[in-house]
């Protein structure tokens, strides 16, 4: 079981707790806020009213101990930086922080942040490509050079198996999954024939994506 602390319970903070909690993962969810608090303790594994930026505060909840750190302070980005400071110095193996805008994330990076995510921008971006694109129905950025899309089996596949198709060696893309009538087949077989009315989701780089939603 993967263990969390959430720091920063607004709208996005909430969100990530409950879905982490809903997945199987041990949670523990923190804000400045009794309130906020209050609200998610039956969502998550534990809940407490306390401040990232005392680092004594942090220390006493053994947050060294968890394997990863999400800060979603919505205050100001002092508040978000001396709270990755903390985590980072008391030994949290991952942290991943959100952040306002491209400066502010910048600012994190530099800090130690492992990752740090834009959700504004990012949703943005995935809209704007599902969007833009006739036969993508969605579309996960991981990288500059690499992402998943969502689209309908194209026609040139259809009636055949995915070893006929060869897709990794002629396109260079990998199949993660096929949904068909509300059912999800993740890592399909060989075997497997796609069939009208398939979802495909496809991992590759950008090239490839491409060359995918023209076929």
């Amino acid at each position: 079981m993967k263990s969390c602390i959430v720091i920063g319970l607004g709208r996005f903070g909430s969100e990530v707790a409950r879905r982490l909690y809903g997945y199987g993962c041990e949670v523990l969810a923190m804000d400045t806020c009794s309130e906020n608090v209050q609200q998610i303790a039956d969502s998550v594994t534990h809940a407490v009213v306390g401040n990232a930026q005392d680092k004594d505060v942090l220390r006493s909840l053994s947050v060294q101990d968890f394997e990863c750190a999400i800060v979603a302070i919505g205050g100001s980005l002092g508040d978000s930086v001396l709270a990755t400071m903390n985590l980072k110095e008391l030994g949290v193996p991952r942290v991943i922080c959100k952040a306002h805008d491209e400066t502010h994330r910048q600012v994190l990076l530099k800090l130690g942040a492992d990752q740090v995510v834009i959700p504004e921008q990012e949703n943005a971006a995935r809209l704007a490509k599902s969007l833009s694109s006739r036969n993508v129905l969605d579309y996960i950025e991981l990288s500059e050079e690499y992402g998943i899309i969502e689209v309908p089996a194209p026609t040139a596949w259809l009636n055949k198996s995915l070893k006929e198709l060869g897709v990794r060696a002629k396109l260079g893309v990998n199949i993660l999954a096929v949904r068909r009538e509300g059912k999800i087949n993740v890592s399909p077989a060989a075997e497997f024939t796609v069939a009208a009315g398939d979802i495909i989701v496809v991992l590759g780089d950008t090239a490839a994506l491409d060359a995918v939603q023209k076929l």
